[in-house]
């Protein structure tokens, strides 16, 4: 009897892939309910701006607190003096963090925000006495490339108090011009009425405020202001992509 042929192997392949692995409907695996999307980083170029997102598990409790800022400058002045990446503008709410960076580099970004993410973690594990994570996920990033993108960052970071309604908290915050828990204070691009703009305020006897870098990119030290002063009451709307 003659020998019989074997079935070619590129129809083993396809029978054995017709029953299981491909590229089929619901095929991988399952996300769990409210999983957190991982949206791939932006470019980083060292002329362009960023905003970086940052929440805080609720086990840490509020933020606003004069101990809480007083860890979060902390881990803030950890970042001075680094070559790749500078904090210029940040402001802290209930729950979460903004912040205005400038990075040489894709890894600048990553190695500055790691460098605080790891301080901040560590002193306000401290205040509260646990262990663990402090910030719910990685950090959402997100590249300014306009004058009037950055006139909207800017007006959104250092006055996000008003957007959460913070500023209606308590008598001294009512009475308050810029929000105590932003870089407000250093800046001085504010219209004020009665004054004339742009202006900057005076910084308070026994206030201290958080240490940032002085912003370098062109978006944040003359081309925003094409797009007009932020006025001290604005209230800023809603950021593309801004999740907080």
């Amino acid at each position: 009897m003659g020998r019989v042929a074997k079935a070619p192997v590129q129809v083993q392949l396809e029978l054995r892939g017709s029953k299981r692995g491909g590229s089929r409907p619901g095929a991988g695996r399952k996300k769990k309910p409210g999983a957190i999307r991982h949206d791939r980083r932006p470019d980083v170029s060292r002329s362009l701006p960023i905003h970086v997102s940052l929440r805080a598990d609720r086990v840490v409790k509020r933020l606003r607190r004069r101990d809480a800022y007083r860890a979060i400058r902390g881990a803030v002045a950890t970042c001075l003096g680094r070559a790749d990446f500078r904090i210029v503008h940040m402001s802290i709410q209930g729950n979460h963090l903004h912040l205005l960076v400038e990075a040489e580099h894709k890894r600048g970004l990553a190695n500055g925000m790691r460098a605080f993410m790891i301080s901040a973690t560590r002193r306000l594990n401290a205040l509260r006495g646990r262990r663990g994570k402090v910030f719910t996920a990685r950090y959402h990033a997100v590249q300014i490339g306009s004058p009037l993108q950055a006139r909207r960052a800017l007006a959104y970071v250092i006055n996000n108090w008003r957007r959460h309604r913070e500023d209606l908290d308590g008598t001294a915050q009512r009475r308050a011009s810029v929000d105590p828990y932003s870089t407000g204070i250093l800046f001085d691009g504010w219209q004020v009425p009665g004054f004339p703009a742009p202006y900057r305020f005076a910084i308070p006897d026994g206030y201290e405020p958080l240490p940032v870098c002085a912003p370098r990119s062109w978006l944040l030290t003359i081309g925003w202001r094409q797009r007009g002063w932020i006025d001290v009451r604005e209230t800023p709307g809603p950021l593309a992509r801004a999740r907080t």
